[in-house]
């Protein structure tokens, strides 16, 4: 067996890399990166950096833990940037880095398709939800 420097051992783990397989490292930033809060937050910090108290206003509904807890999972993946500026009151920005702008520009695409495609999908719950249980063994389709 070939000594392998460092480089080549990542670049092997990469090609190995299935995120179907839940103890993988891509499955598990999935998990993460599919959080709506993540999705607001990124969206939100598109247009350049924000305060906390800026963003806790932008985004409905989004607790101070949760946005806490968010913006520090976005920081140590190395999505956003803290800054700190000594003042009184402490004044802290928060802001996208270059990788986590790339995530915003994919998640930004989910959001809008969502914002465009809302009033289909509230017509397709209408019809579903109208349908008879009966009517799917019918059909020979059952739902569990």
């Amino acid at each position: 067996m070939a000594t392998q420097t460092a480089a080549q051992r990542r670049e092997e783990a990469r090609r190995e890399y299935d995120a179907f397989i839940r103890s993988c490292p891509t499955n598990q930033l999935l998990g993460r990166i599919s959080d709506k809060w993540v999705s607001l937050v990124l969206a939100a910090l598109g247009d350049g950096p924000m305060r906390y108290s800026d963003l806790a206003r932008k985004i409905a509904g989004v607790s101070p833990k949760m946005l806490t807890q968010t913006l520090r999972t976005l920081e140590r993946d190395g999505l956003l940037t803290r800054a700190v500026t000594p003042s009184v009151p402490v004044r802290v920005d928060y802001e996208l880095t270059p990788l986590g702008m790339s995530l915003r520009m994919l998640l930004a695409a989910v959001k809008d398709w969502a914002e465009a495609n809302i009033e289909q999908v509230h017509e397709a719950r209408d019809r579903y939800d109208s349908e008879p249980a009966a009517a799917g063994a019918a059909t020979g389709t059952v739902r569990r």
